[in-house]
């Protein structure tokens, strides 16, 4: 058993080996690929992307990555598509074929077969001089000196660089699309990522109760409506508009003063000027502006009018923090 400084010890080499091998891919870097996302981003068509063993679970990764940045993509598995599977390429289709060695038997036969068809193909592979990269229009070289592993045997670092390559080819094709935040929450509209994206304010402040009190309401109604509403807080309003807000913390240090309440209006012991957010505003700006200044409740307005209370629980429900 080894000990458990030689454990972290072998796990940072594996890091530092994939690193390195990672910064020399910007080396490889040519022509190939400027003009490989030039192709796929004037396409009509879709981006099929193949390969086998490891590497086509690579190719479902930068599919995923790919569809998630506004290229229509689809994973093929190389195995599969030389028994019917081929079918699923259409004319104006990209092919992506991914292959460390680029002479495995299943790309032998594929390549041909897509080249009868006239598809522009790419290849990622670590051997540009293979039988794929002697045949693809464009080859991104993802060359590896050696695996991770200690038997140089298990695709690791290799299948690191190619899916390095694959994130280069999306987030230079989600540049030249002006792919914006908003397009992403189209296609991220749940998890935490998305609410992050298009959950407004007014999506969590409708949900609460709206906690509100005017200038002469006296101390005891005051603690009856934020003990009702449930939100440690009330808006003081006046004509609608806010005018100050009164927390359960200005409650407890009214009480610690020891003074004579019972005479005491909301006017009396509200704060003036407090923070607000439109409740048209999205929910992380809302997160911002309690973190910002220490505070748990936002008070919400639409046209300077006060409509309801966001709540610090109320982002921590949704994931937003």
């Amino acid at each position: 058993m080894k000990s458990k400084q030689s454990i972290i010890a072998l796990a940072k080499s594996t890091i530092e080996l994939e690193s390195k091998a990672i910064a020399h891919l910007s080396t490889l870097l040519t022509d190939d690929f400027a003009e490989a996302v030039e192709l796929i981003y004037k396409s009509k068509g879709r981006v099929i992307i193949t390969g086998i063993g490891k590497s086509a679970i690579i190719a479902n990764k930068i599919v995923a990555t790919l569809n998630s940045t506004g290229t229509p993509s689809v994973f093929m598995h190389a195995a599969d598509a030389i028994h019917g599977d081929l079918g699923s390429i259409l004319e104006d289709d990209v092919v992506i074929c991914i292959s460390k060695s680029g002479n495995t038997p299943e790309i032998k036969v594929l390549v041909p077969l897509i080249k009868n068809a006239k598809n522009k193909m790419i290849a990622i592979t670590g051997n540009k001089d293979s039988f794929l990269g002697q045949q693809v229009d464009y080859v991104l070289n993802a060359y590896v000196e050696q695996e991770a592993c200690p038997n140089n045997l298990a695709p690791t670092t290799s299948t690191t660089a190619q899916l390095v390559i694959g994130d280069a080819l999306a987030v230079c094709l989600l540049e030249l699309r002006g792919f914006s935040s908003k397009d992403f929450a189209k296609y991220h509209p749940g998890g935490a990522l998305g609410k992050r994206l298009y959950l407004r304010v007014s999506d969590l402040s409708s949900l609460n109760e709206k906690p509100e009190v005017s200038i002469t309401t006296n101390i005891k109604n005051v603690i009856v409506e934020i003990t009702e509403k449930m939100l440690g807080v009330t808006a003081v309003t006046k004509d609608n508009k806010i005018v100050g807000i009164i927390t359960d913390g200005d409650l407890r240090r009214m009480l610690n003063k020891n003074i004579d309440f019972g005479n005491l209006n909301a006017e009396d012991i509200m704060s003036k000027n407090p923070k607000s957010i439109d409740e048209d505003a999205m929910a992380v700006d809302a997160k911002e502006i309690m973190e910002a200044n220490g505070i748990s409740q936002l008070l919400v307005v639409k046209d300077g009018k006060y409509t309801g209370v966001v709540h610090l629980h109320d982002l921590i429900k949704e994931g937003i923090i």
